[in-house]
């Protein structure tokens, strides 16, 4: 029997959350930081929303560092790992989407979100999983969505991403499970975030989302933070290779 005193503390532990200064990843976070980890947040370039987030979770008392990585770029990717040396905890959030007629995909777009989405996966975890392997403790959790299983007409190829990052953790599960390293993947549904904020303001497209899920609310980035955390904490450490939709069941 295991005995927890405090199952969701994470003192002593370094996490990596990328794309962290807005959004889920921002929530995830912020959330990873009060339970105590030392962080990175991340994002894609220097930017005032970077410093911002920085000085924000050092206010809460969060032990924090800003790291910039256009995670599209394999050398990117490997400065980064280089930078940052090691942690205990990848999340795995950072992402483009491109809303394109299937018709009218270029190469530009399909060649991103391949780039930014799948590979920096592979990369990362290629960077950060062999000493977790090494210290037998760790957590990756990579950020799907909800267009693993309904996919949007516009979005074909960020939903392909997404499948496969998810075959890529539960193939990477199975192999790291002996080790004390888990790998799941969190897949959020209507997030209210500014990625859906246009979209959202029109109240009848709002509306018909609306209709179509069971809770009937839009979901918050903090939705989705308190899975990460137990995903990401002792508390999650029999849970590996799983897909775990945060979606008012919109998937039902």
């Amino acid at each position: 029997m295991v005995e927890w005193t405090r199952p969701f503390e994470l003192t002593g532990k370094t996490a990596l959350v990328t794309g962290s200064t807005r959004g889920i990843g921002k929530a995830i976070a912020r959330t990873l930081g009060q339970a105590g980890a030392e962080l990175f947040v991340h994002g894609s370039r220097p930017s005032e929303a970077l410093e911002t987030t920085v000085a924000q979770f050092k206010d809460l008392g969060i032990a924090v560092r800003g790291c910039v990585a256009d995670i599209s770029d394999s050398r990117a990717n490997q400065r980064l790992v280089e930078e940052i040396g090691q942690v205990d905890i990848l999340v795995l959030n950072a992402s483009v989407q491109y809303k394109t007629k299937w018709t009218d995909i270029g190469t530009q777009e399909f060649d991103s979100q391949i780039a930014t989405n799948l590979r920096s996966t592979l990369e990362l975890i290629q960077g950060f999983a062999p000493g977790m392997l090494q210290r037998k403790w760790g957590r990756i959790l990579a950020i799907g969505s909800v267009n693993q299983d309904k996919q949007h007409p516009d979005m074909l190829v960020y939903a392909a991403t997404k499948s496969a990052v998810l075959n890529m953790c539960r193939n990477l599960a199975k192999q790291f499970a002996r080790s004390g390293v888990t790998v799941n993947n969190l897949a959020p549904g209507v997030i209210d975030t500014d990625r859906n904020t246009e979209a959202l303001s029109d109240e009848a497209y709002r509306s018909k989302v609306l209709d179509a899920i069971p809770s009937g609310i839009i979901g918050s980035p903090e939705d989705c933070a308190g899975l990460a955390l137990t995903l990401c904490s002792e508390a999650g450490r029999y849970i590996t290779g799983q897909n775990v939709f945060v979606d008012g069941g919109l998937t039902l």
